[in-house]
């Protein structure tokens, strides 16, 4: 319910808008604000095959991140949704912020089926993500993959 609640509100603030920064920014904004267990939730930018950070809401990101390290590495090399509930146990786990203990990343498209970003949410909690987590953060990330942002 509260994932539908973001998706609208997002897709009803974004109508129009065509700069993915700040397409970024409301969407991390909204989602900060809606969920009181993600503790960090923000994007990171592909950019000359790395990613490296974009609009957040929380504690100082990892400023680049390559794509063979940490779960964010792993999502947009291996273009899926990762679930990790002990962030501790998963190989290569960038510690940006050691409060972090469990994580969700989804990759974020082009029109063309490119990795363009990733949206990371963390959780000082374990085992806080799951398939309803997963297919309203897809959801809300495909608003970023509609023709009405350019990405």
């Amino acid at each position: 319910m509260r994932y539908q609640q973001v998706f609208e509100k997002s897709h009803a603030v974004l109508d129009g808008e065509t700069d993915n920064i700040a397409a970024m920014a409301t969407i991390a904004s909204l989602l900060a604000e809606g969920f009181s267990h993600f503790y960090w939730v923000g994007f990171y930018r592909m950019l000359d095959s790395e990613l490296v950070i974009g609009p957040y809401q929380g504690t100082l990101g990892c400023l680049r991140i390559g794509l063979n390290r940490g779960v964010c590495g792993a999502a947009a090399s291996e273009v899926k949704t990762m679930i990790v509930d002990n962030v501790h146990d998963f190989p290569d786990h960038i510690a940006c912020d050691p409060r972090s203990q469990s994580e969700i990343v989804v990759p974020v498209m082009d029109v063309a089926g490119n990795v363009v970003a990733v949206l990371d949410v963390d959780s000082t909690e374990k085992s806080s993500f799951d398939g309803v987590d997963r297919d309203g953060l897809e959801k809300i990330v495909g608003l970023l993959e509609s023709s009405t942002v350019v990405v």
